[in-house]
């Protein structure tokens, strides 16, 4: 599909007069000694005093401020030009150490030595972030819940006490409110091209870290505290991540041909494109993906507006409306309720990967984490990079025409690259995380029978019976329930002679994981049951680790003879047990793996019923959360855990008998 191009900025009028041309009305420099004291010090009553406001309300009048202020950056951004980064580290780096990100800084000001202009966007984008999340550090010096939006961290009380009010107004001018220059959200939504971002507004607010970190100095010696550093965030899962081959530098030049020509990208927007495969080749994987997200948002934006017919959403929104946002985009209704052409025009897969890696809350979340300055750029993961840059040539590929494309399509390291992303499934979606929960947990079971074990003949030898007697309760229930449960499963398990071996295996429940779930808008009702699933999930697996950490300690105990009288009781006891909780936690696996296939008929039930089955998996829920505590190593009550799992398990059988589950609800309705 190939998309229309549309005008040479993303920028409305409006954000277009303030950012490229308001601050430039007043022609003119003021003295940088009435700026910058001999000392160093940021002279910020000069800069405070120029803020405008409003006679009625006193709130912050932002296109006079924006005026005054022009001339002023103007002279901070030639101030720092007259400086070798020698002079400027020397005079400045002391005063980014509060930031936590003081070689982040200097580099910024190489950027704008090179007056660059893709270069000097990217370190307004690095620095907008890092900006933020030091700021949250100083808020939890006075408050406790950092706000999670740069404009509310901005406008709070707390960063007020510690900088004073008006500075924090000259923040909010810069980066703080839709209604002032907004910087770093028109930069990290992608609605600025390099072009349109002033390098005197970057130099500014460079100015402006060195003299917060001056005020805040005062602050810590005047309170007597020290700041203190949140840790970064770490990527978990990273082979989770593995979707797409590895981009190779064949690939990476094919990018760049790919990115010269499709219609996904403005070509106001280019420069972003070949600085971000540019960034993948030297390595700097954080700074790729800093510079692929937001044109990522921009090219599915320019789709979203041509494929909703809504040509004006295109740009950025004025102060007193939203911007159309990734959050806008990938919802399933309009702002009028109709129903969102581009997720139906994407495909489920790509719709599946977007969500996964930028809003899934198990996810990576790429995007929040990177724009909010909570990870380690240096240590920024190249399986993340590879993953968001593979994805975007298959966007490059997907929305443009031509023979010319059918060539890239075709070639043998773009082919692979379009074959991984059709088939992509998603891997953070609750129902994803529960089936690797399922799998994981079966995994642990299956172990249980390579676990050490004392002969049989020791057992009768001390307790002069028959182990199995005693689980012949639970084993008869069990049966029961497959039977109730075998014809909802795949044809050739109808007819089998050993129900609790042939159906309760490893085998089975990866065939029943393996089967297509919708993910994409999952109503509340089932999200509700898939959060109780996953515990329940989670408890068995927890009672399968202390079964087999109990069970290889008491046996190295005992062959060790360190184990007294009622404690090799004991270790019998749990022995036994294992042979009747085996097939339990599988069974209760095997329920699971089937309402999990079936989860959105619950929103076939009526309230009464839907309040019924909730009831009922939280009876399940905590029959394994009892059954945890029973067979933890300080409680070792195994007789209990027996006489606790048969009330369990008559519980099942009787809402199966009447046939309360999805499982059952999903074969009424085909049937009907």
């Amino acid at each position: 599909m190939s998309i229309p191009e549309p005008g040479t900025t993303c920028l409305s009028p409006a954000v277009h007069y303030m950012v490229c041309k308001l601050g430039f009305e007043i022609e003119g420099c003021l003295s940088v000694n009435s700026i910058v004291c001999e000392n160093g010090e940021v002279c910020w009553r000069t800069i405070t005093e120029l803020v405008c406001y409003f006679e009625s309300d006193q709130s912050v009048d932002y296109i006079k401020s924006v005026q005054l202020l022009g001339p002023l950056c103007e002279s901070v951004h030639l101030h720092l030009q007259t400086l070798t980064a020698e002079q400027f580290e020397e005079r400045y780096s002391l005063w980014f150490r509060w930031t936590n990100h003081t070689e982040l800084l200097l580099q910024v000001f190489t950027a704008l030595e090179s007056m660059e202009a893709t270069a000097i966007a990217l370190s307004l984008m690095k620095l907008t972030s890092c900006l933020e999340r030091a700021l949250g550090d100083v808020f939890l010096l006075v408050g406790k819940d950092c706000p999670f939006l740069l404009r509310d961290l901005l406008a709070s009380q707390e960063l007020a006490a510690v900088f004073g009010q008006s500075v924090m107004n000259v923040l909010r001018i810069f980066i703080g409110s839709p209604c002032g220059l907004n910087l770093r959200n028109i930069l990290w939504h992608g609605f600025a091209s390099p072009q349109e971002i002033p390098a005197k507004y970057c130099s500014m607010l460079l100015f402006l870290t060195a003299g917060l970190g001056q005020l805040l100095k005062r602050y810590l010696l005047q309170t007597e505290t020290i700041l203190v550093h949140r840790p970064y965030i770490a990527f978990a899962n990273l082979e989770e991540l593995n979707i797409f081959p590895d981009i190779n530098q064949e690939a990476l030049s094919l990018t760049e041909e790919l990115a010269k020509i499709s219609s996904f990208v403005l070509k106001t927007m280019l420069p972003f494109w070949i600085a971000a495969v540019t960034a993948f080749r030297q390595h700097r994987y954080a700074d790729c993906v800093i510079l692929l997200l937001p044109q990522l948002e921009n090219g599915l934006r320019l789709l979203f507006t041509t494929v909703n017919k809504c040509p004006h959403r295109l740009l950025t929104a004025e102060s007193s409306s939203l911007y159309t946002t990734f959050d806008e985009m990938l919802t399933k209704h309009l702002n009028d309720k109709e129903i969102n052409q581009l997720p139906l025009i994407l495909g489920e897969p790509a719709m599946e990967f977007l969500w996964d890696f930028l809003n899934h809350q198990e996810g990576p979340r790429v995007r929040d984490h990177l724009s909010h300055g909570e990870v380690n750029l240096n240590e920024f993961p190249r399986a993340i990079a590879n993953q968001i840059l593979a994805f975007s040539v298959t966007l490059l590929c997907k929305f443009s025409e031509g023979e010319e494309f059918t060539a890239f399509k075709e070639h043998t390291v773009i082919k692979p690259l379009i074959s991984c992303a059709s088939c992509y499934c998603s891997r953070f979606h609750p129902v994803a995380r529960l089936r690797k929960q399922v799998l994981e947990c079966i995994k642990s079971i299956s172990s249980w029978s390579n676990l050490p074990s004392v002969l049989e003949e020791q057992v009768q030898e001390i307790t002069g019976q028959e182990r199995s007697a005693e689980t012949s309760p639970c084993m008869s229930v069990i049966t029961e329930i497959l039977s109730q449960l075998q014809h909802h499963l795949p044809q050739n398990c109808y007819i089998l002679d050993d129900l609790v071996n042939d159906l309760l295996t490893e085998k089975l429940l990866a065939e029943l994981c393996s089967m297509h779930i919708c993910t994409l808008y999952c109503p509340r009702s089932v999200l509700e049951i898939l959060a109780i699933l996953r515990k329940i999930s989670t408890q068995c697996h927890q009672v399968s680790d202390q079964v087999i950490a109990s069970s290889e300690m008491r046996y190295k105990q005992w062959i060790n003879k360190m184990l007294r009288s009622r404690q090799r009781h004991n270790y019998l006891r749990m022995l036994n047990s294992i042979k009747f909780l085996s097939p339990v936690l599988r069974l209760i696996l095997m329920l699971i793996a089937l309402e999990l296939i079936n989860i959105h008929t619950v929103c076939e039930k009526n309230p009464y019923d839907y309040q019924r089955y909730l009831k009922f998996l939280k009876s399940v829920l905590q029959y394994t959360e009892n059954l945890v505590t029973y067979t933890s190593p300080e409680k070792n009550k195994w007789d209990e855990s027996l006489e606790l799992t048969h009330k369990a398990l008559i519980k099942i059988r009787t809402f199966n008998e009447r046939k309360l589950t999805l499982t059952q609800l999903a074969t009424k309705l085909k049937l009907s």
